[in-house]
């Protein structure tokens, strides 16, 4: 059998798993949420959900995690004692393999526009003409690159692969997040962005559409349900606090989420002030896509030489934000296979990226079907479902005085912690119920 890995520090596991937290979301999807719920009062009921429901539930796959110190297929079997555990893992890695697939093609589209930074740099026109094509070639060299990228990572193993690069990738996403901010809140119409963003609207606090909305963004930007945390907290040392892991972990993607915010929202409003169309028919902000792809580079070009190292720093700083997720998903399969085919790390990794990088192609090939559907039913339908799964089975499943044994390999008085005294009970009843909710709100 496989010898498993184990993060070699504290910190090197709280970037990993920050990075499989931070993604996307947190930088297109966000912003343009506060911009549209309200401002400052979605940002608070985003803190407050991500404490009350997104970390519930990471929890329960941190302890799952690290009390059975395997795969997800293997792990779920064992807390579930039962078939019905290993269909879950198997759904799970089914799910996170799909993400993947549309993931890396959003993670090509990141590498492609940050090349077109470079090329127009060095005043290679039409090559920066075809970056930023929406080509069938472009697409699919790009979203093998990326994959190249996440495959080089994940065959280094834990410590020299995903702890390595983690520990190196999350601070530059910080440092350029911190530049840009910078950058922008020197430039004319950034603080009409920032009061958008930080001035709340506290009628709207209440609202069930930014409720649904807070628990939705909450809940899918720490990569809940799929395994990738529940993978990561298998590598954890049982010497290690985990509700305090937990915690930090949570902390660093709230924050980064909030700071894409200050970045974004005043950097739409530059845009604005330039000239840039930022508003769409409905009379909201342009998001996702249309913000990053159309919006941002409209932007960019206003800004002459500069803008073009802006733009080069913006897309890099979005395809670290890809990369850091992508390892993480790429993980969950690999360790399934690893562990029970008795397969080498390099050839699992490279089997399964193939597999995942073939499903990306036949995407692209047929976009217009395929792109908009598959992430529905991962995102919308499949993530909402595992986690609630999730919480069934810490919460009713798996004994309470084993989840109790596992905690206090880390803290011996975790009996008496504020944790203990609130967490099971919360997963059991309260989990569920706002899952169930958000689900079926999310129809």
């Amino acid at each position: 059998m496989a010898i498993r890995g184990e993060f070699s520090s504290r910190i090197g596991f709280i970037l990993a798993a920050s990075g499989s937290a931070v993604g996307l979301g947190n930088i297109w999807g966000f912003p343009a949420q506060v911009a549209s719920n309200g401002g400052a009062a979605f940002v608070l009921m985003y803190l407050i959900l991500a404490f009350v429901l997104a970390y519930p539930v990471l929890m329960a796959e941190f302890l799952i995690g690290r009390s059975t110190k395997s795969n997800v297929v293997d792990a779920l079997g064992t807390v579930a004692k039962g078939g019905v555990g290993r269909l879950v893992g198997m759904w799970g890695i089914a799910t996170v393999s799909l993400i993947l697939a549309f993931y890396g093609i959003v993670g090509g589209w990141m590498l492609a526009y940050a090349f077109e930074a470079l090329a127009s740099l060095f005043g290679l026109e039409d090559v920066a003409q075809w970056l930023v094509s929406s080509s069938l070639s472009r697409n699919i060299l790009f979203c093998a690159l990326f994959m190249l990228l996440t495959v080089g990572i994940v065959s280094g193993g834990v410590v020299k692969g995903i702890e390595r690069w983690s520990v190196r990738l999350m601070p530059t996403l910080f440092a350029i997040m911190l530049l840009l901010f910078g950058y922008v809140m020197t430039q004319d119409g950034a603080m009409d962005g920032l009061k958008v963003y930080l001035l709340p609207d506290f009628s709207q606090v209440l609202n069930p559409n930014l409720l649904v909305s807070a628990m939705g963004q909450a809940f899918f930007s720490m990569s809940l349900g799929v395994g990738t945390m529940l993978i990561y907290g298998s590598y954890v040392s049982h010497n290690e606090n985990l509700p305090k892991l937990g915690a930090a972990v949570s902390l660093i993607d709230i924050g980064v989420a909030v700071l894409a915010g200050l970045l974004i929202i005043p950097a739409m409003y530059v845009a604005l002030h330039n000239g840039v169309q930022i508003f769409g028919e409905n009379g909201k902000l342009l998001a996702e896509d249309t913000l990053i792809f159309a919006v941002l580079p409209s932007l960019f070009d206003t800004m002459g030489l500069v803008g073009i190292f802006v733009a080069l720093a913006f897309f890099l700083l979005m395809s670290i934000a890809s990369l850091t997720s992508s390892i993480s998903m790429l993980e969950v399969p690999v360790s399934y296979v690893v562990e029970k085919r008795n397969v080498t790390r390099q050839k699992a990794v490279w089997i399964i990226a193939a597999i995942i990088f073939s499903l990306s192609v036949l995407i692209i090939i047929n976009f217009n079907t395929l792109f908009g559907f598959v992430i529905t039913l991962t995102t919308r339908y499949s993530q909402p479902l595992l986690g609630l799964m999730l919480c069934i089975f810490a919460g009713w499943v798996w004994r309470r005085n084993d989840i109790l044994q596992e905690l206090k390999k880390g803290d011996e008085h975790a009996q008496q912690s504020l944790f203990w005294r609130i967490w099971p009970w919360y997963v059991k009843f309260v989990c569920p119920v706002v899952i169930v909710f958000m689900f079926y709100r999310s129809l």
